[in-house]
């Protein structure tokens, strides 16, 4: 009995270590997937965006598997868990952006889902096919005053993301106060629209998700590759905009 039990757990290890590993993941995403898919968002005030362009038009820098599980799994959860977290209270009638500027005071489950729609639908829009290569105009300007030049600028941005532990976000914000572009990081799916103690707060020009949910797939855990890609396709264009919208915004 111990010999047939010993034989049986031996031929088990040997078939398990014939499996790749990326066999395995690509299960338990296609799993991931079809669950997420059949499982609709809950009821409440927010909706899921669609995404601006086609799975695999971030090709070959972000690979279309990675665009379908990332939005249709991921940010819908965020959105569907951010439902449940208001849905029936005084939270309900709250605008994403209330639920931001007042982060500290929300519960977990509200920071979390709040921030995690918002940074992924704002991620979205600041990525488009063939990005534009370069910020030009007063973008242009701003990142060569404040940075120096703007490969010091992604020097500096790519420090942020790469220097991020474990899960979070890099980002160039527009400083109100101070006047100023500057770079900064948040954990998990917290933002610099958050008040947050320290968290250098600020209006998002650009951001890059550095969960590894948004790279593993086509990067492992080589994230320094995948940052290096992103410059690809960043909407430079869409940034200008946001730049030029937070220096003629009041307060």
């Amino acid at each position: 009995m111990l010999k047939r039990d010993f034989l049986k757990n031996g031929l088990l290890t040997v078939v398990g270590a014939m499996v790749s590993p990326s066999l395995l993941a690509h299960a338990r995403d296609e799993k991931l997937l079809r669950e997420a898919r059949a499982t609709p968002i809950a009821d409440g005030p927010f909706t899921l965006p669609p995404l601006p362009y086609a799975n695999d038009a971030l090709e070959p820098h972000i690979d279309a598997r990675t665009m379908e599980i990332h939005h249709d799994a991921h940010h819908k959860t965020y959105v569907s868990k951010l439902n449940e977290a208001v849905v029936g209270k005084p939270l309900e009638k709250m605008s994403l952006a209330q639920l931001l500027a007042s982060a500290s005071k929300q519960p977990d489950a509200v920071r979390n889902n709040a921030g995690g729609h918002w940074n992924h639908s704002f991620f979205w829009q600041l990525m488009a096919p063939k990005g534009s290569g370069q910020p030009t105009g007063e973008l242009a300007a701003a990142i060569a005053k404040d940075f120096g030049s703007f490969d010091k600028f992604k020097e500096e941005f790519t420090k942020a993301a790469t220097g991020r532990f474990g899960s979070g976000w890099a980002w160039l914000i527009h400083d109100k106060k101070a006047n100023k572009l500057a770079i900064t990081s948040t954990p998990n799916q917290d933002n610099p629209l958050m008040d947050l103690p320290g968290i250098q707060r600020g209006t998002p020009i650009i951001g890059l998700d550095v969960w590894e949910h948004a790279y593993y797939l086509k990067y492992q855990n080589k994230r320094p590759d995948y940052v290096s890609a992103f410059w690809n396709v960043v909407n430079w264009s869409e940034a200008g905009k946001r730049f030029d919208e937070a220096r003629k915004a009041k307060g």
